[in-house]
């Protein structure tokens, strides 16, 4: 505040208590209450000549008087607190021209916009000042070069998070693995990203949209007060420019109210302004997107199968990449075993053992037959594992023939959807330019 208000603590009571009346009364209908019989001028202080002017206003009045005094006293406070005054009741066409500068004052990338900057920014953008209002803070957002200074992938972010990390294309649904390749994931990533854009821009600038979306009183199209703007930001600033509230919550920096604009659940008459600043960037974003989704697909490509890296061509697998496989999958398949030396120890056991049975005693014979018998159940055992190796082996090279000859197919199909991509992405950048030139306006 401009003056000390502990001298005339009953004035300055009074006064408040009125303001607040005043403010209550601006937020549910559209006329002012009658001025307090004993409210009084505190000598110093802008703010009881601000309230003398705002009610002479909406009375239909002169207040140049209380007016010069107000400004005399504290220029940008009075020129706020009148704008956002009579933006809340939905009077926002009342004010002067050279008020809305004074009040805005001026917005920097190196210092945070403060609360009354914020609150100015967007009851225009709502409409209460009518279109003068948005372009002022049109030009006020372009004079600073936002998009000089930004970083292109951070407003993409925006625009469109939670992207997936890769994109399948329908030519590559049974083979996902080769859709993270770089050179097949590019061009689909690139072009996905640029419908996904286009779609954002479309929601952002649809007139249709616009007018499924409530008209709130700063609209000004009827008149009416700003009832649902309780707990908004221009009422909460003239709550703290006549002293009912505490101090005020943490600024932040322009970038992040522009990015907070731009993301999806955003008011959507701030995303048409924030958009307007995001064209530089969308432009450059979509010509980049756009010649990404018209990189051909290469002549030859490397991709694994089986955990193989099999060399792909358009008229079929590479010949030595697969053998080179086939042979791998032969040698981890088939890996050398040693000799059954404990079924032949076996055997040369229950030889000798059938031997001595003729010379000594038949119960020798018994011993050599069952130890001949377990070392023809450890070879057969042996026999049937080598046959089922043997069956794997020959399942994964036919599998892997298989998977080669289906990529190949894939990769034909991949360079067929090429054109279509290419086609699509074009006209998603030529609609997404258009409808960032047209700016907030079209909204």
């Amino acid at each position: 505040m401009s003056t000390d208000l502990t001298a005339s603590p009953q004035a300055a009571t009074e006064l408040h208590r009125y303001a607040e009346a005043l403010l209550a009364h601006l937020a549910a209908s559209d006329t002012a209450p009658p001025a307090a019989p004993d409210f009084r001028d505190i000598p110093g202080y802008w703010l009881p000549p601000a309230v003398e002017a705002l009610v002479a206003i909406l009375a239909g009045d002169d207040p140049l008087e209380p007016l010069s005094r107000a400004a005399g006293r504290d220029q940008q406070q009075t020129a706020l607190f009148l704008c956002l005054a009579l933006a809340v009741s939905g009077h926002g066409s009342r004010i002067h021209a050279s008020w809305l500068g004074t009040a805005f004052g001026e917005l920097s990338l190196d210092r945070p916009v403060s609360h009354g900057q914020r609150s100015l920014w967007l009851a225009a953008a709502r409409g209460a000042y009518g279109p003068a209002g948005k372009i002022f803070v049109l030009r006020k957002l372009d004079a600073l070069a936002v998009p000089e200074h930004a970083d292109p992938q951070q407003w993409v972010q925006a625009l469109v998070p939670e992207e997936p990390a890769v994109v399948i294309p329908p030519s590559l649904v049974d083979f996902p693995e080769m859709a993270e390749i770089p050179e097949l994931a590019v061009p689909a990533q690139a072009a996905a990203r640029l419908a996904r854009l286009r779609a954002r821009c479309v929601e952002i600038t649809s007139t249709r949209q616009s007018r499924n979306v409530p008209v709130s009183a700063l609209g000004n199209s009827v008149g009416s007060p700003a009832t649902a703007w309780a707990e908004d930001e221009p009422l909460a600033v003239l709550r703290s420019l006549i002293g009912l509230s505490g101090p005020a919550g943490p600024m932040a920096s322009l970038s992040s109210y522009l990015l907070d604009d731009l993301r999806p659940g955003a008011d959507p008459h701030l995303s048409a302004i924030a958009l307007h600043v995001a064209a530089p960037i969308l432009r450059g974003v979509s010509e980049q997107l756009e010649s990404d989704s018209r990189l051909e697909p290469p002549h030859a490509l490397t991709v694994p199968l089986l955990g193989h890296r099999i060399e792909l061509r358009p008229e079929g697998a590479d010949e030595e990449s697969l053998a080179a496989a086939e042979r791998a999958i032969v040698t981890e398949g088939l890996a050398p075993r040693s000799r059954p030396w404990a079924a032949m120890l076996l055997i040369a056991a229950g030889v000798a053992c059938l031997v001595v049975a003729l010379l000594v005693h038949v119960l020798f014979g018994a011993a050599g037959v069952t130890m001949i018998g377990l070392a023809a159940w450890q070879l057969w055992q042996r026999h049937r594992i080598a046959l089922a190796d043997a069956r794997y082996v020959a399942g994964q090279v036919s599998e892997l023939k298989e998977l080669a000859e289906g990529a190949v197919w894939a990769l034909h199909a991949y360079a067929r959807e090429a054109d279509a991509r290419a086609a699509q992405a074009a006209e998603d950048a030529a609609e997404l330019t258009r409808l960032v030139r047209r700016g907030p306006r079209a909204a």
